[in-house]
């Protein structure tokens, strides 16, 4: 088949691949787009699915396990050889307003946190559907815990230094939840919310839900402060309507970066253009920022539709360049790509096993980038609109790497391997391997985040033992 055809029908169960769609119709994202090319011809359909090999886990070394009646925990640590303290009384070494213990190689905490109501599962964790949850480091050295229920809410809920609940979960109206980011007031919820599609009518197709990507921002009782959408529909703007930027159940998901003050949502969006009598659908990504009033900003690097068609959106604050830095995969030239304008850090192939993972400050200057090929794992670094000046062949087997920056000049590569997640620590100055690969106990989701913390540790929702429960994996500071 030529890479310039789309392909029909369907691939065989478990191959790695992912989806498209314009108007509504199935296309598949192995079809290359030219670079200048923008419109999925119609017509076009496919069906793909993905998987992830599994990677045996490596011995973890039990240290310590207690239980209360809404949490458990038990913390591990990776194999290591270290001579014996010079002083047994010696105290050990904490970091932050939490205190984490700081070790010689990294360990891993699992807290089971109770919540109270039923958490929506992962499903098949494709690219176009719900998260289940969200994380985000709280300048207090705690955190605020965002998931989906199956009650049609955005729950929220603070988590204390011991990562358990402090205080009763609030929720909001949201049928799909994206990111949180909080802040010393509080912080934001990016979700999806309920909108108009109006009449078009579509050149071709089927119908597609149109929906709204809303910021809310919420205090430090967890009650809202204020709303913003970052799409533009109106009572007089559907989502068939020409100019349209709104949420479709093609790849939408998003995530939130800040400056201190401001706020920006980076996500997928579809985009509505007028093609005479009827209107056509495309896929791409948007950027938008908020003020801390909740007025919408022009500027500050954002920007109405950048990659097309694009999916793993990913977004950070440089404050050494003081400017938002982003990333996507896309099919134009199929590429991991800055976007507004083009310009590429990774080469890729329009495969469907092109899949970005996240993107970090470097240690000095510049930024690294998770992505993976074929089910094999890279980190590129680049700096400014360069392309990447070095890209590392990892020995992670995954289509969905995660990266997080883990305390100064070191980063954290995870990735699935069975029921758990595989875990190495690299040099975010040099991108060279730090220590042994290790294991945490708690199921990896293909597009769920890890956060860092400013005590150098990192932490994942991860979906608990009971339908009602979240496990809190925290990688503790070394």
């Amino acid at each position: 088949m030529s890479t310039n055809e789309a392909p029909s029908g369907h691939r065989k169960p478990g191959s790695p691949a992912r989806r498209f769609a314009v108007l509504g119709v199935v296309i598949g994202v192995a079809a290359a787009v030219a670079a200048a090319a923008f419109v999925l011809p119609a017509g076009a359909s496919g069906w793909f699915s993905s998987s992830s090999p599994s990677v045996s886990p490596s011995s973890s070394v039990s240290v310590s396990s207690s239980a209360v009646p809404s949490a458990a925990t038990s913390v591990a640590a990776a194999p290591v050889s270290a001579a014996p303290s010079a002083s047994a009384s010696a105290t050990p070494k904490t970091a932050g307003p939490c205190a984490r213990p700081v070790g010689a190689a990294p360990a891993t905490k699992i807290t089971q946190v109770s919540v109270g109501s039923a958490v929506k599962g992962y499903g098949g964790e494709g690219d176009t559907e719900a998260l289940p949850m969200a994380i985000s480091a709280a300048p207090n050295g705690g955190s605020w815990l965002a998931w989906l229920g199956t009650d049609g809410k955005v729950h929220l809920g603070r988590l204390g230094c011991d990562d358990k609940l402090v205080g009763t979960p609030t929720s909001f109206t949201g049928i799909d939840l994206q990111d949180v980011q909080a802040d010393a007031t509080g912080g934001v919820l990016l979700l999806t919310r309920k909108g108009d599609c109006h009449t078009g009518p579509l050149c071709g197709g089927e119908s597609s839900p149109c929906n709204q990507m809303v910021m809310v921002r919420f205090d430090n009782a967890g009650k809202t402060v204020w709303e913003r959408q970052v799409t533009n529909l109106t009572s007089a703007r559907g989502g068939y309507d020409d100019g349209a930027r709104f949420v479709w159940w093609y790849q939408h998901h998003g995530r939130l970066a800040t400056d201190g003050t401001n706020f920006a949502a980076y996500f997928g969006v579809a985009i509505t253009v007028q093609n005479g009598s009827c209107v056509d659908i495309h896929e791409g990504d948007r950027m938008q920022v908020v003020s801390k009033s909740g007025a919408l900003l022009s500027g500050h690097n954002s920007f109405e539709v950048g990659c097309s068609h694009a999916w793993t959106s990913r977004i950070v604050w440089d404050p050494r360049a003081k400017k938002f830095a982003m990333v996507c995969a896309t099919d134009n030239d199929c590429r991991i790509a800055q976007p507004n304008p083009y310009r590429t850090v990774a080469a890729g192939t329009c495969d469907g096993s092109l899949f970005g993972g996240d993107l970090v400050l470097a240690k000095s200057s510049g930024y690294w980038t998770a992505w993976s090929q074929g089910g094999t794992v890279r980190l590129s670094h680049f700096s400014g609109s360069s392309a990447a000046d070095k890209t590392i062949k990892t020995s992670a087997g995954s289509q969905h790497p995660h990266l997080v920056t883990y305390g100064a000049g070191k980063m954290l590569l995870t990735w699935q391997s069975g029921s758990t997640m595989k875990a190495q620590v690299y040099n975010s100055g040099t991108g060279a391997a730090t220590g042994k690969q290790f294991t945490i106990a708690a199921k990896d989701h293909n597009y769920q985040a890890f956060k860092p913390y400013a005590d150098g540790s990192a932490a994942y929702p991860a979906a608990g033992s009971t339908s009602t429960s979240i496990k809190i994996a925290r990688v503790l500071p070394s």
